[in-house]
Protein backbone atom coordinates (compact mmCIF):
# COMPACT_ATOMS: atom_id res chain seq x y z
CA UNK A 1 0.00 0.00 0.00
CA UNK A 2 1.44 3.18 -1.19
CA UNK A 3 2.21 5.77 1.95
CA UNK A 4 -1.00 8.56 2.50
CA UNK A 5 1.12 11.60 1.55
CA UNK A 6 2.70 9.78 -2.24
CA UNK A 7 1.35 11.37 -5.06
CA UNK A 8 -1.25 9.22 -7.21
CA UNK A 9 -0.41 8.65 -10.90
CA UNK A 10 -2.52 8.00 -13.71
CA UNK A 11 -2.50 5.46 -15.67
CA UNK A 12 -1.19 7.69 -18.38
CA UNK A 13 1.36 9.46 -16.03
CA UNK A 14 2.87 5.76 -15.41
CA UNK A 15 4.06 5.41 -19.51
CA UNK A 16 4.22 2.16 -21.01
CA UNK A 17 5.68 -0.79 -20.12
CA UNK A 18 6.86 -1.79 -23.77
CA UNK A 19 9.89 -2.88 -24.42
CA UNK A 20 11.42 0.10 -26.23
CA UNK A 21 11.11 2.36 -22.89
CA UNK A 22 12.49 -0.20 -20.72
CA UNK A 23 15.62 0.38 -22.03
CA UNK A 24 17.98 3.00 -20.65
CA UNK A 25 17.29 6.47 -20.84
CA UNK A 26 18.17 8.16 -23.64
CA UNK A 27 18.51 4.78 -25.92
CA UNK A 28 14.41 5.06 -26.39
CA UNK A 29 14.75 8.45 -27.44
CA UNK A 30 17.55 7.75 -30.00
CA UNK A 31 15.97 4.87 -31.38
CA UNK A 32 12.94 6.86 -31.97
CA UNK A 33 14.65 9.54 -33.93
CA UNK A 34 16.33 6.61 -36.08
CA UNK A 35 12.78 5.27 -36.49
CA UNK A 36 11.10 8.06 -37.81
CA UNK A 37 13.76 9.25 -39.77
CA UNK A 38 14.49 5.72 -41.52
CA UNK A 39 10.55 5.85 -41.91
CA UNK A 40 10.92 9.08 -43.41
CA UNK A 41 13.88 8.37 -45.88
CA UNK A 42 12.65 5.53 -46.77
CA UNK A 43 9.08 6.87 -48.23
CA UNK A 44 11.24 9.92 -49.77
CA UNK A 45 13.62 7.37 -51.77
CA UNK A 46 10.98 5.67 -53.73
CA UNK A 47 9.36 8.93 -54.49
CA UNK A 48 6.53 9.63 -52.02
CA UNK A 49 5.13 13.05 -52.30
CA UNK A 50 7.35 15.14 -49.28
CA UNK A 51 4.19 15.83 -47.38
CA UNK A 52 3.42 12.13 -47.25
CA UNK A 53 7.42 11.36 -46.02
CA UNK A 54 6.60 14.34 -43.53
CA UNK A 55 3.51 12.91 -42.25
CA UNK A 56 5.28 9.66 -41.84
CA UNK A 57 8.16 10.32 -39.69
CA UNK A 58 6.59 12.92 -37.80
CA UNK A 59 4.15 9.86 -36.76
CA UNK A 60 6.27 7.52 -36.29
CA UNK A 61 8.08 9.59 -33.34
CA UNK A 62 5.10 10.67 -31.80
CA UNK A 63 3.27 7.39 -31.64
CA UNK A 64 6.96 5.87 -30.40
CA UNK A 65 7.36 8.49 -28.03
CA UNK A 66 3.53 7.28 -26.05
CA UNK A 67 5.17 4.76 -23.95
CA UNK A 68 7.89 7.36 -22.14
CA UNK A 69 7.40 7.32 -18.53
CA UNK A 70 7.00 11.20 -18.09
CA UNK A 71 5.72 13.82 -20.09
CA UNK A 72 9.37 15.52 -20.59
CA UNK A 73 10.80 12.75 -21.99
CA UNK A 74 7.34 12.22 -24.41
CA UNK A 75 7.81 15.75 -25.58
CA UNK A 76 11.86 15.22 -26.24
CA UNK A 77 11.45 11.81 -27.97
CA UNK A 78 8.05 13.10 -29.96
CA UNK A 79 9.50 16.11 -31.32
CA UNK A 80 13.28 14.81 -32.08
CA UNK A 81 13.02 14.46 -35.61
CA UNK A 82 10.26 17.36 -36.84
CA UNK A 83 12.78 19.73 -35.17
CA UNK A 84 15.82 17.99 -36.45
CA UNK A 85 14.29 17.50 -40.49
CA UNK A 86 13.11 21.92 -39.94
CA UNK A 87 17.07 22.76 -39.43
CA UNK A 88 18.44 20.42 -41.87
CA UNK A 89 16.19 22.03 -44.41
CA UNK A 90 16.88 25.33 -43.17
CA UNK A 91 20.67 25.10 -42.75
CA UNK A 92 21.10 22.68 -45.57
CA UNK A 93 23.67 21.05 -43.18
CA UNK A 94 25.48 17.68 -44.82
CA UNK A 95 24.42 14.10 -43.38
CA UNK A 96 27.53 13.90 -41.39
CA UNK A 97 26.58 17.16 -39.79
CA UNK A 98 24.12 14.67 -37.39
CA UNK A 99 26.99 13.54 -35.99
CA UNK A 100 27.57 16.64 -33.73
CA UNK A 101 24.48 17.07 -32.14
CA UNK A 102 25.65 13.11 -30.86
CA UNK A 103 28.62 13.69 -29.89
CA UNK A 104 27.19 16.90 -27.97
CA UNK A 105 24.49 14.54 -26.19
CA UNK A 106 27.26 12.37 -25.47
CA UNK A 107 29.27 15.08 -23.87
CA UNK A 108 26.35 16.17 -21.32
CA UNK A 109 25.21 12.81 -21.08
CA UNK A 110 28.05 10.29 -20.87
CA UNK A 111 27.02 6.62 -21.36
CA UNK A 112 28.21 6.43 -17.43
CA UNK A 113 25.58 7.89 -16.64
CA UNK A 114 22.83 6.49 -18.40
CA UNK A 115 21.06 4.56 -14.98
CA UNK A 116 20.82 8.16 -13.15
CA UNK A 117 18.60 10.65 -13.82
CA UNK A 118 18.89 13.03 -16.79
CA UNK A 119 18.84 16.85 -16.38
CA UNK A 120 15.99 17.40 -13.68
CA UNK A 121 16.63 20.56 -12.90
CA UNK A 122 14.95 21.61 -9.16
CA UNK A 123 12.79 24.31 -9.42
CA UNK A 124 13.03 27.86 -8.15
CA UNK A 125 12.01 27.88 -4.79
CA UNK A 126 11.34 24.02 -4.30
CA UNK A 127 12.97 24.04 -0.95
CA UNK A 128 11.94 27.30 0.68
CA UNK A 129 11.53 26.31 4.33
CA UNK A 130 12.53 22.97 4.11
CA UNK A 131 15.21 23.91 7.13
CA UNK A 132 12.27 24.21 9.29
CA UNK A 133 11.46 20.65 8.69
CA UNK A 134 14.94 19.02 8.04
CA UNK A 135 17.17 21.69 10.49
CA UNK A 136 20.95 21.75 10.23
CA UNK A 137 23.57 22.90 12.22
CA UNK A 138 25.56 26.21 11.05
CA UNK A 139 28.72 24.61 9.14
CA UNK A 140 26.72 21.43 8.42
CA UNK A 141 28.28 19.72 5.06
CA UNK A 142 25.65 18.91 2.49
CA UNK A 143 26.03 16.95 -0.62
CA UNK A 144 23.90 17.55 -3.78
CA UNK A 145 24.74 14.04 -5.81
CA UNK A 146 24.24 14.61 -9.34
CA UNK A 147 24.59 18.36 -9.42
CA UNK A 148 23.73 19.42 -13.35
CA UNK A 149 23.72 23.08 -13.88
CA UNK A 150 23.59 23.67 -9.89
CA UNK A 151 19.74 24.50 -9.61
CA UNK A 152 19.74 22.36 -6.62
CA UNK A 153 22.59 23.73 -5.32
CA UNK A 154 21.49 27.24 -5.43
CA UNK A 155 18.20 26.46 -4.03
CA UNK A 156 19.92 24.29 -1.09
CA UNK A 157 21.79 27.62 -0.13
CA UNK A 158 18.25 29.56 0.29
CA UNK A 159 17.45 27.01 2.67
CA UNK A 160 20.78 26.09 4.60
CA UNK A 161 22.47 29.90 3.81
CA UNK A 162 25.49 28.62 6.91
CA UNK A 163 26.12 25.43 5.54
CA UNK A 164 28.82 24.45 3.56
CA UNK A 165 27.69 22.88 0.14
CA UNK A 166 29.11 20.44 -2.42
CA UNK A 167 28.49 18.70 -5.56
CA UNK A 168 29.38 16.18 -7.54
CA UNK A 169 28.53 15.30 -11.12
CA UNK A 170 29.37 13.25 -13.82
CA UNK A 171 29.19 15.02 -16.88
CA UNK A 172 32.10 17.28 -17.35
CA UNK A 173 30.68 20.40 -19.47
CA UNK A 174 27.85 20.34 -17.08
CA UNK A 175 30.58 20.22 -13.97
CA UNK A 176 32.22 23.01 -15.63
CA UNK A 177 29.55 25.33 -16.11
CA UNK A 178 27.88 24.14 -12.32
CA UNK A 179 31.11 25.32 -11.05
CA UNK A 180 31.06 28.43 -12.83
CA UNK A 181 27.44 29.27 -11.95
CA UNK A 182 27.76 28.14 -8.25
CA UNK A 183 30.99 30.20 -7.57
CA UNK A 184 28.81 33.54 -7.44
CA UNK A 185 26.95 32.14 -4.59
CA UNK A 186 27.69 33.45 -0.85
CA UNK A 187 29.47 31.33 0.38
CA UNK A 188 30.35 29.71 -3.28
CA UNK A 189 29.37 26.17 -3.36
CA UNK A 190 32.63 23.10 -3.86
CA UNK A 191 31.52 21.82 -7.03
CA UNK A 192 33.85 18.63 -8.11
CA UNK A 193 33.26 15.91 -11.94
CA UNK A 194 33.36 12.69 -10.25
CA UNK A 195 31.02 9.32 -9.74
CA UNK A 196 28.01 9.92 -7.16
CA UNK A 197 27.81 6.12 -6.46
CA UNK A 198 31.79 5.97 -6.06
CA UNK A 199 32.06 9.28 -3.83
CA UNK A 200 32.05 8.75 0.23
CA UNK A 201 28.98 10.31 2.00
CA UNK A 202 29.91 9.58 5.64
CA UNK A 203 31.06 13.38 6.11
CA UNK A 204 27.79 14.98 5.26
CA UNK A 205 25.05 16.03 7.11
CA UNK A 206 22.23 15.87 4.15
CA UNK A 207 22.61 14.10 0.83
CA UNK A 208 20.02 15.91 -1.53
CA UNK A 209 19.16 13.90 -4.96
CA UNK A 210 16.55 14.42 -7.51
CA UNK A 211 17.02 11.35 -9.23
CA UNK A 212 14.68 8.87 -11.16
CA UNK A 213 12.84 6.21 -8.87
CA UNK A 214 15.04 3.56 -10.72
CA UNK A 215 17.96 4.74 -8.57
CA UNK A 216 16.56 5.44 -5.82
CA UNK A 217 17.06 1.79 -4.36
CA UNK A 218 20.68 2.08 -5.20
CA UNK A 219 20.65 5.60 -3.59
CA UNK A 220 19.21 4.30 -0.63
CA UNK A 221 21.59 1.19 -0.10
CA UNK A 222 24.47 3.46 -0.07
CA UNK A 223 22.86 5.99 2.06
CA UNK A 224 22.12 3.06 4.92
CA UNK A 225 25.58 1.82 4.85
CA UNK A 226 27.32 5.33 4.99
CA UNK A 227 25.47 8.19 6.79
CA UNK A 228 25.85 8.48 10.10
CA UNK A 229 23.02 8.71 12.66
CA UNK A 230 20.98 11.66 12.57
CA UNK A 231 21.76 13.15 9.05
CA UNK A 232 19.37 12.69 6.19
CA UNK A 233 18.67 11.77 3.00
CA UNK A 234 16.46 14.27 0.65
CA UNK A 235 14.73 13.04 -2.37
CA UNK A 236 12.91 15.98 -4.21
CA UNK A 237 9.54 14.42 -5.71
CA UNK A 238 10.17 10.59 -5.32
CA UNK A 239 9.64 8.35 -2.29
CA UNK A 240 12.16 5.65 -1.13
CA UNK A 241 9.53 2.29 -2.12
CA UNK A 242 8.62 0.36 1.35
CA UNK A 243 10.29 3.21 3.48
CA UNK A 244 8.24 5.63 5.42
CA UNK A 245 10.12 9.62 5.57
CA UNK A 246 10.62 11.28 8.75
CA UNK A 247 9.90 14.66 7.68
CA UNK A 248 8.35 15.82 4.39
CA UNK A 249 8.88 19.43 2.74
CA UNK A 250 6.02 20.58 0.65
CA UNK A 251 7.28 22.59 -2.27
CA UNK A 252 5.38 25.57 -3.56
CA UNK A 253 4.35 23.74 -7.00
CA UNK A 254 2.82 20.83 -5.15
CA UNK A 255 5.99 18.16 -5.08
CA UNK A 256 7.41 17.46 -2.11
CA UNK A 257 11.21 16.47 -0.58
CA UNK A 258 10.86 13.46 1.17
CA UNK A 259 13.28 13.18 4.42
CA UNK A 260 14.76 10.33 5.91
CA UNK A 261 16.90 10.43 8.76
CA UNK A 262 19.77 8.43 9.23
CA UNK A 263 19.98 5.39 10.78
CA UNK A 264 18.30 4.00 8.05
CA UNK A 265 17.08 0.54 7.54
CA UNK A 266 19.12 -1.83 4.70
CA UNK A 267 22.42 -1.35 5.40
CA UNK A 268 24.93 -1.15 8.13
CA UNK A 269 25.84 2.91 9.44
CA UNK A 270 28.79 4.06 9.20
CA UNK A 271 29.83 6.03 11.89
Amino acid sequence: MPHPLTPALSPKGRGSDSFLHRLTWPLPALLTWAVAWAAFGGLHAIGAPPWLSLVSGTATGLLLSRGATTRWRRVFTGAGFPLSLAASGMAALPAWAWLLPLAALMALYPVRSWRDAPLFPTPTGALQGMALVAPLPAGALVLDAGCGLGAGLRELRRAYPQAELHGIEWSWPLRLACGWRCRFMRPPAIVERGDIWAADWRRYDMVYLFQRPESLPRAWAKAAAELAPGTWLASLEFEAAGHVPDAVHACPDGRRVWLYKAPLAGGSTVK
